[in-house]
């Protein structure tokens, strides 16, 4: 049996405005990774500075020059670029490098597809697909199903692209109709869950949830070294010292992430909003980990859930790695010049309405800690809760008993 060869593919990324070209950087390093997670193999990448891009071609003229030949020169047949882009830059980008384009969007609903195990997840992903594929009909010629025919289904004078188009709306409201029912019925599950408190564990792509969920619940969620590995939620009963609580483990937010997910991916995002408890899980040793932060609170703000009990769990800290400054070097310090502990206690400074906790989930370091965190924290609304409850561990905890 032959093994297909992974798609050779080029990165095209824009540095604008004020931005620091280490940003940039790091923009492209995150689709390096999701065209990997896709299956693909990056070989190069190309930058341009500009303040906004450039409305037919994205990059300038010379740029999108240079990257043709590149692509010729090594055979490369997929490019792809690190924002969205409109239907007529595609359009102009496709006639000019005569290869397969992607935008950052098209390929991170590229790796849901992949990645949707469910009915329920397939179903949100194929909204979101084609919701994104309607306005780009112009440049994408389909022939779909035509799941409508007989007579007088065809308009008098209706264009191929026209019918398309209305075979694809079509699907869009079947789809929404799909969701809508399957989001009452899991309406109805989280009613039926009673008043128990309810733990969200959110967090960027692939900061180690789904490792911590298998940690806590002493369960088998499937966890991987790649974006997006978890996309359908799981809910595992959890229980500290007798005290009851329900953790979900949630899809990973991203930079950039795509809108049509966010509105496809209504019934996900409302267990984090239904929660009562955010755990907040950050990768410590990422270099840009301040902004996946971030881009998780805007997320997290744009679904009105930011308001809610956190913890900050600052994950990894086994990969964290720490190089000492020269002492008689006078610049200031970098990132990876800071200590763990100065870290620790930098955090700890800036968060003292929050709870914040560093751990290794793989290692298994700290995780006691947590663990007494969460029981502080699911205690107290469940006291809130049930305050005529007979229940000893909602009043003191037994370790804390001299």
């Amino acid at each position: 049996m032959m093994v297909k060869e992974p798609e050779k593919a080029v990165l095209v990324g824009l540095i604008s405005g004020r931005q620091p070209e280490a940003e940039a950087e790091e923009y492209l390093r995150e689709l390096a990774f999701l065209i990997e997670t896709a299956g693909g193999t990056p070989v190069k990448k190309f930058t341009q500075r500009l303040d906004t891009p450039n409305a037919a071609t994205f990059v300038g003229s010379g740029k999108l020059s240079e990257i043709k030949t590149f692509i010729r020169e090594h055979a490369v047949g997929l490019v792809v670029f690190d924002d969205e882009l409109s239907p007529s830059q595609w359009r102009n980008i496709e006639t000019e490098l005569e290869c397969k384009i992607l935008d950052r969007t098209n390929l991170i609903l590229d790796i849901f597809a992949q990645r949707a195990k469910t009915s329920y997840a397939k179903t949100q992903v194929a909204l979101a697909q084609y919701q994104y594929l309607l306005p780009r009909l112009t440049r994408m010629w389909t022939h779909l199903e035509r799941q409508q025919g007989g007579i007088g289904s065809r308009g008098p004078g209706e264009s191929e692209i026209e019918t398309d188009r209305r075979v694809i709306r079509e699907k869009i409201a079947c789809l929404k109709e799909q969701l809508k029912k399957i989001d009452s019925q899991m309406t109805v599950q989280r009613k039926n869950r009673g008043n128990i408190v309810r733990v969200a564990l959110v967090g960027y792509t692939n900061v180690g949830k789904s490792t911590l969920m298998n940690l806590l619940s002493k369960s088998d969620v499937f966890a991987e070294n790649k974006l997006f590995a978890t996309l359908d939620t799981t809910v595992r009963k959890i229980v500290i010292d007798t005290l009851p609580f329900l953790l979900t483990d949630t899809v990973g937010f991203i930079r950039k992430l795509p809108h049509h997910l966010v509105e496809s991916f209504k019934s996900t995002l409302d267990e984090v909003r239904e929660a009562d408890i955010l755990a907040h899980v950050a990768d410590i040793s990422h270099p840009q980990f301040e902004k996946q932060i971030e881009a998780v609170n805007q997320t997290l703000s744009d679904i009105k859930a930011h308001d809610k009990p956190t913890i900050l769990i600052f994950n990894k800290i086994d990969a964290y790695r720490y190089h000492p400054k020269d002492p008689d070097d006078l610049t200031p310090k970098e990132k990876e010049n800071i200590s763990l502990d100065e870290l620790q206690q930098t955090w700890m400074a800036a968060n003292n309405d929050r709870l914040c906790v560093f751990i290794s989930a793989a290692k298994k370091l700290n995780i006691e800690l947590l663990r007494e965190m969460l029981f502080c924290e699911v205690r107290k609304i469940h006291s809130q809760r049930y305050p005529y409850e007979q229940h000893p561990a909602l009043y003191f905890h037994p370790e804390t008993v001299q």
